[in-house]
């Protein structure tokens, strides 16, 4: 699979062969970015050049994963709107080593992750917790904790599938991950202000980064 991305896809499973959207923005090189900038930071060196893809304003999050079994390694992003350059830049090194569920990234695990950059889109307002559609929409809940303090939390597009979850498990699954401790009711749910969006993402393995590399120093000589 060596110098091959995977397919990208939006939130509605396109793949990067088909009809350009006009929302389409995502690109391989993207994931290469992560991959430099988080190789330069562990091993001490000067940040990577500017890269030469769109530096429009997004929302982003920066997904790694390590292993055969593609296991979650660190999964950090922002919805607000940031310059891509400066966004993949900050992220990439955020999830990597920031995400409070892990400890940070060594140099010997780099050969094993792929990283995925999801770009999002298409926000809407939910009219109630019901009113999304698996494996289309991403989820960003609100709600008020047993204290009654205003929480926050998100699954991106692919998460519910990938865990074979239903609506009832997936906004059950988000409310734990946002901090709710108490009893998930009914009432719980209906109380929750949901928004959905939609994402483009293409993911990366560090075998097809390696191939990248290798092409790339040959094109400059």
């Amino acid at each position: 699979m060596a110098g091959r991305t995977r397919a990208v896809e939006n939130g509605h499973g396109e793949s990067r062969d088909q009809a350009p959207s006009k929302h389409r923005i995502i690109k391989p090189e993207m994931c290469y970015y992560c991959f430099d900038v988080l190789y330069c930071h562990l091993n001490n060196l000067n940040p990577p050049q500017v890269p030469s893809f769109t530096n429009a304003y997004h929302p982003l999050f920066v997904t790694w994963k390590i292993g055969k079994e593609d296991r979650l390694r660190g999964c950090i992003g922002t919805f607000s709107e940031m310059e891509l350059h400066s966004g993949l830049r900050e992220y990439s090194l955020t999830s990597a080593m920031k995400d409070s569920r892990f400890s940070p990234m060594s140099r010997d695990e780099v050969p094993h992750l792929q990283v995925t950059v999801s770009i999002l889109c298409e926000f809407e307002d939910g009219e109630h917790w019901e009113d999304w559609r698996l494996g289309i929409h991403g989820i960003r809940i609100e709600f008020n904790n047993e204290r009654g303090s205003k929480k926050t939390a998100t699954y991106l597009p692919e998460v519910p599938t990938a865990q074979g979850w239903d609506k009832t498990q997936t906004i059950d699954s988000l409310l734990r991950k946002g901090g709710f401790k108490g009893h998930v009711t009914p009432d719980v749910r209906n109380g929750i202000r949901l928004v959905r969006y939609q994402s483009e993402r293409i993911s990366v393995s560090y075998q097809e980064y390696a191939h990248h590399c290798r092409t790339r120093a040959q094109g400059e000589h």
